[in-house]
């Protein structure tokens, strides 16, 4: 009887250790042909259906980046079905040791040719992209060369062109008068968010100036602003399906908005929340993730949330491109009797 007893508290043990395991996810350091990266594994391993691979944004890494929207309760759906990666760009994850002195910093272009060691080292077929930021632009690069890799992107806050003569003035300047931690948060938030000074930009503020590898994060922000134009086009564009988020009054809000002018109408939607969804309204963002998935054949059977029950009214959406053109559908298709919802069949714009 006590054996009995000592086997199955030893096999409870295991199981609420293997569950903290699980929600720490699997830290893994992949060499390379541009250096070491850091990547954090959660989920089984599944290879049958592709990983979600995340890549951060400059001034933050994938905790700070990514962890309030995969935590988020209705997330946990969409979770469960698929492996997570993280992946941190060099030198910018928790407890990263400074660079040294004249350390020569992996460009952009660079940092895309990374991505497909970290697919060969977990033996994947292909992703879903979600990039924020800096992050997005290098998962678009990792796309271009490697389509058949990438089965859909999310874009949040992308900025596919490079620094125009205005903008490497005005980022001289700025290097200038103000501290790499307000450039950052400059870059991270609107105008009108950092002149507010939320607590929300206060913690930023404090977690950037403190930052121990606060030297590496300036060589990825300057490895950003040296970056290349994405050249896509009508003709020359990313051929998965596309969603692409900016937040309203985003620092790249115009260029997010240029972007969508120029990929594929037929497989890329628009979202413009009017606040940071991934910080602080995640259930928006993960409603339109999951049509996102279902729209790619994914989770078919899944049910409606019950915060797209409540909001059928107004997750409608339109197109407006130079006000040439104007169409409007609703995104709660698919939510009674078990049909898919919509596939990412049009380029579409909502505002939550």
């Amino acid at each position: 009887m006590c054996n009995n007893v000592g086997v199955a508290v030893s096999v409870q043990e295991a199981e609420i250790a293997a569950r903290i395991l699980l929600d720490q996810g699997q830290e893994h350091s992949i060499e390379t042909p541009h250096g070491l990266l850091h990547v954090t594994v959660h989920g089984t391993g599944n290879t049958r259906r592709p990983a979600i691979l995340t890549f951060h944004d400059v001034g933050m890494e994938s905790k700070s980046c990514f962890s309030t929207f995969f935590k988020f309760e209705e997330m946990q759906e969409i979770v469960k079905n698929f492996t997570v990666v993280h992946v941190d760009a060099p030198g910018q994850e928790e407890g990263a040791a400074p660079y040294p002195l004249g350390y020569q910093y992996a460009s952009m272009d660079q940092l895309a040719e990374m991505i497909p060691a970290v697919l060969q080292y977990f033996n994947f077929r292909s992703v879903i992209g979600v990039g924020v930021g800096a992050g997005a632009y290098v998962l678009s690069r990792f796309t271009l060369s490697n389509p058949d890799s990438v089965e859909g992107l999310v874009l949040v806050n992308i900025d596919p062109n490079a620094r125009g003569w205005m903008d490497w003035a005005a980022q001289k300047i700025s290097t200038l008068t103000s501290s790499l931690t307000e450039q950052m948060l400059s870059h991270l938030f609107s105008q009108e968010e950092t002149s507010g000074n939320t607590e929300l930009v206060q913690s930023h503020r404090e977690r950037i100036s403190k930052a121990p590898n606060l030297s590496n994060i300036e060589l990825f922000w300057k490895s950003y602003n040296s970056r290349r134009d994405l050249n896509i086009d009508r003709n020359s564009t990313l051929k998965c399906p596309v969603m692409l988020v900016v937040g309203d009054q985003a620092p790249y809000e115009d260029a997010a908005v240029e972007c969508n002018s120029k990929l594929d109408p037929t497989t890329t939607s628009f979202l413009k929340p009017s606040f940071r969804i991934f910080l602080l309204q995640p259930s928006k963002l993960t409603e339109a993730f999951k049509y996102f998935i279902q729209g790619m054949g994914y989770m078919a059977s899944s049910c409606m949330t019950r915060l797209s029950r409540s909001r059928t009214t107004s997750l409608s959406s339109s197109y407006s491109i130079e006000g040439s053109r104007s169409r409007s559908r609703t995104l709660s298709q698919g939510s009674q009797g078990g049909n898919l919802p919509p596939s990412p069949s049009n380029t579409m714009e909502v505002s939550c």
